[in-house]
């Protein structure tokens, strides 16, 4: 396989309406070393903007130009949402991603996008991680949300919580308990630790407030065992979070989307990443959105994406 270490890391601009541009100028101001070797994939007028912004020269900041070159007067205005800059956005993360495929980009991280905006430009994905996975194929992908001191991967990504629950099957649980495994052993852990998060309160409570964890979580957890795979659950779900950050387990399964990533957001968003495992690619992401709110006021906190870019740096080796 053709060593990574040696190529370039790509940053997808994100959506020109919200902070991401500014926040990779404020690294190039900030974090100049850290950004050796980093190539920004989106539009050059959008990060010249953001460069006068946060008060860096334009000239260190490399962009690798997608599609054709916003004029200024038809740059997205900060805090808006609108088609032109959700496809500004996608557009990004196609490149980057084909650059990556291609082996010319070691990783891709991106810079938030708003799902809004993507929609209103006929993008139809609900946000990064299904778009990766169209691009790369189609391959079975999941979610994991990390910090230093806690591992989620979810079962379900962005579907509402009434799909969520009636989609849950011990296949789809094993898959992500299988992914989750290859990932953590293949970035250095021999022997993960995993713990399977139960959907009901007090994990069902021998069937008293639900049956899914002995029907559908109980034979997904026996069957990644029965390979080998350091499974175990169901755990009650208000507390299987907290004994994974006390050092018991190395990861924890989550059912659904705000069961995995409210524990881990509430640890703080400036020390999150977001890692789509399961791709051919490696994507990382900082936890955080677009903050329109205050985009473009250079107001912003680029640590998640530096945490991201550290931890995309640490899976390619």
């Amino acid at each position: 396989m053709k060593s990574l270490d040696h190529q370039p890391i790509a940053i997808t601009m994100g959506d020109p309406a919200g902070i991401g541009p500014e926040t990779i100028a404020m690294l190039y101001r900030d974090e100049l070393a850290a950004m050796q070797g980093v190539v920004v994939y989106g539009d050059v007028a959008v990060m010249q903007r953001a460069a006068r912004i946060v008060g860096v020269d334009a000239a260190h900041i490399p962009v690798h130009q997608v599609g054709v070159r916003c004029a200024d007067a038809r740059l997205p205005v900060f805090g808006q949402i609108n088609a032109i800059a959700g496809r500004m956005a996608a557009a990004a993360v196609e490149a980057a991603a084909q650059s990556a495929l291609l082996g010319g980009v070691a990783a891709v991280v991106t810079a938030p996008l708003h799902k809004e905006a993507l929609a209103l430009a006929g993008v139809n994905y609900p946000g990064h991680t299904e778009m990766l996975q169209a691009l790369c194929g189609n391959p079975s992908v999941r979610m994991m949300l990390a910090n230093d001191e806690l591992k989620t991967v979810l079962v379900n990504i962005h579907v509402s919580l009434r799909t969520a629950l009636d989609s849950l099957s011990a296949d789809g649980i094993f898959e992500t308990i299988h992914i989750a495994h290859d990932f953590l052993h293949h970035t250095g852990l021999s022997n993960p630790r995993i713990a399977v998060a139960g959907v009901n309160p007090h994990a069902g409570e021998g069937g008293l407030f639900g049956s899914e964890e002995s029907t559908i979580i109980a034979p997904a957890v026996a069957r990644a065992r029965a390979i080998g795979i350091n499974a175990s659950g169901a755990y009650a779900p208000d507390t299987v979070f907290m004994r994974a950050r006390q050092g018991e387990f190395d990861v924890v399964i989550a059912m659904y989307h705000d069961q995995g990533l409210i524990p881990v957001k509430y640890l703080g968003l400036e020390a999150g990443v977001n890692v789509t495992l399961g791709l051919p690619i490696i994507r990382t992401s900082p936890d955080h959105g677009t903050a329109m709110a205050i985009a473009g006021k250079n107001k912003a906190d680029p640590r998640g994406l530096l945490y991201a870019l550290q931890k995309a740096r640490e899976f390619i080796h």
